[in-house]
């Protein structure tokens, strides 16, 4: 069971500073971020979306203990209730809050981040889908699209199709080697044609918020899905020249056209992690 859904290294409760940290920017016409932070930060979790419409709908709601300050910082820009949860996936710096919003607040999410919750004893309810789900249209829509594995099994690409805007989750977390979650599914050989999938199915996006990091344009998110697909493929050339797990991640090095890009976001998020998922994945092939 992910260590993400158990929250097993999150704090007791949010320190004052981390509250505090929490800021609501305006993106675009009625969309606004809570920034969350990078895992190397007072960790309060995954940036989470307001989408003001005639009620507000939230895209991921950090870890627990955040839900007041994220009903502060919203109703510094509307006064309209919270009404809808969009959850990304299942980890609980992307979920940790949803209870705090009520249960007569729609929660949405994949149907297989939906198992991975009732595994972890989470039975609260909430509306799933497999491949595609449409709400709301014109400048209130949102769609919802599952393109296949990648950093769980069941992560959800956001897409608020009215605004040419997106949140994309921990499928694009920040310019750094991804976190994986094999124990829910996830895949480091798969994640780069997920993202593919969803580059050359998405139209008319320019802004794409990513889990963790600041908001970045569609073109990094093609470009992201291009850096991911390039550690795969040095992976298989380095597992096929017969070199150990250890000896390819010790000479990975991030190619220099990824500028701004490091290995890794977090001392705990490390390239051998990766690489040795990638190695397992490619030798059951």
């Amino acid at each position: 069971m992910s260590w993400r859904i158990r929250q097993a290294q999150a704090p007791a409760a949010p320190t004052a500073a981390a509250l505090s940290a929490l800021k609501i920017t305006k993106v675009k016409e009625s969309l606004y971020v809570i920034s969350g932070s990078s895992p190397g930060d007072a960790f309060s979790g995954g940036n989470t979306a307001v989408f003001i419409t005639n009620v507000v709908t939230l895209v991921d709601t950090k870890l627990p203990g955040f839900g007041p300050a994220i009903l502060d910082r919203i109703k510094t820009v509307t006064d309209k209730p919270v009404t809808r949860i969009i959850n990304t996936h299942a980890h609980g710096d992307h979920t940790g809050n949803n209870g705090f919003f009520g249960a007569s607040v729609e929660a949405i999410i994949h149907e297989n981040a939906d198992a991975a919750l009732q595994k972890a004893n989470n039975t609260a309810q909430r509306r799933t889908y497999r491949d595609k789900l449409g709400l709301g249209s014109g400048k209130d829509a949102i769609d919802l699209y599952h393109f296949g594995r990648g950093h769980t099994d069941g992560d959800t690409f956001v897409v608020f199709s009215g605004i040419r805007a997106m949140h994309a989750g921990d499928q694009f977390p920040w310019k750094a080697l991804p976190y994986i979650d094999a124990g829910i599914g996830g895949s480091a050989v798969q994640h780069p044609k997920t993202l593919a999938r969803a580059v050359d199915s998405i139209r008319n996006v320019d802004t794409v918020i990513p889990g963790h990091a600041p908001v970045a344009t569609w073109n990094e998110f093609k470009e992201y899905a291009d850096f991911t697909q390039d550690f795969v493929s040095y992976a298989e050339r380095a597992m096929k020249m017969g070199r150990s797990v250890d000896e390819a991640a010790a000479q990975y090095t991030v190619p220099a056209k990824y500028k701004g890009y490091v290995a890794t976001a977090a001392p705990n998020l490390s390239v051998r992690a990766n690489m040795q998922l990638a190695y397992d994945e490619m030798i059951r092939k």
